[in-house]
């Protein structure tokens, strides 16, 4: 048995993953609207009437597309939010005309609310939330437990948190956001405040930040006799800030790194990669995603 993961969308136009397992799919974020993740899935063996659960890392417009109202609603999708987040995911969600104070309270049962502890929104899956820092109210990432597998899952992380190789310790695959390059960020026509709100500790992670992350998992799995993750999935790279070229050259200095390494994109989604490390079956191959 194992759990697979297919980036659908990875990046400020918006983010989604699937994660397949024996007990079902969910989805990591919803920053695609539900058409778009429809067309995304064709050919990939699932489709949004397979998805059960919803797991939100945080509520920013690329990451929660509210236009997945009407599907959670119709499909009674189960939806995994920070308990502090659940009135401002309802009302994101219901805003406008078309939405009813009926549609609130049917959303509103859905959510599942979690806190410190790890859940399970699919049989035998257990979900661990690591609390991130990213602009005020903070983000989380997930460690996904189960069927002889752990995938660790991380994006928009402001800083490395001082714990990191620890909650993200034993992985068979490790999705981490490497978004901007540092001197084609400052070099950028963006305002000062946004390139400070990225830069300073509260946003994103450059890729040298990223690089620093993923060293510290591997090192600690080496040190502890670990397996190293069959996958190293970076996410999120900025498409004004950042180029796969800088990012394939600086990752695959690591030789433990470069046979592991694939490059989620915005626009295409990645082929379905198992946490042990072979692409799964789906009757059509994918490629991966070097950009």
């Amino acid at each position: 048995m194992s759990i697979e993961l297919c980036v659908l969308a990875s990046g400020s136009a918006g983010n989604c993953t699937v994660v397949r397992t024996p007990a079902g799919v969910l989805l990591v974020d919803v920053g695609i609207g539900p058409r778009t993740a429809a067309q995304r899935m064709a050919g990939t063996g699932v489709c949004l009437a397979d998805v059960r659960a919803i797991c939100l890392t945080h509520l920013d417009r690329d990451h929660f597309n509210r236009n997945w109202l009407g599907t959670i609603l119709s499909r009674e999708i189960r939806v995994f939010c920070h308990f502090r987040r659940v009135d401002e995911l309802v009302r994101l969600a219901t805003l406008g005309a078309d939405s009813s104070p009926e549609d609130a309270e049917r959303l509103r049962a859905l959510v599942t609310p979690f806190q410190h502890e790890s859940f399970e929104p699919l049989d035998g899956l257990a979900v661990n939330p690591v609390l991130l820092v990213h602009d005020r109210l903070g983000s989380h990432g997930f460690v996904f437990d189960g069927f002889g597998c752990r995938i660790g899952y991380a994006s928009d992380l402001g800083r490395i948190p001082e714990t990191f190789e620890e909650d993200f310790e034993d992985l068979d695959l490790l999705a981490i956001e490497s978004n901007y390059d540092r001197q084609m960020q400052l070099d950028s026509p963006r305002p000062w405040f946004l390139k400070r709100r990225i830069m300073g500790g509260w946003g994103h992670l450059s890729n040298e930040q990223a690089l620093e992350a993923v060293r510290k998992v591997l090192r600690r799995s080496e040190t502890r006799g670990l397996k190293l993750p069959s996958r190293i999935v970076l996410l999120h790279r900025s498409r004004e800030c950042n180029c796969p070229e800088l990012v394939r050259r600086l990752f695959t200095r690591d030789a433990r790194i470069a046979p592991r390494l694939v490059l989620a994109e915005q626009f295409e989604r990645s082929e379905w990669l198992r946490a042990n490390g072979q692409a799964a079956d789906t009757g059509m191959q994918l490629s991966l995603a070097f950009g």
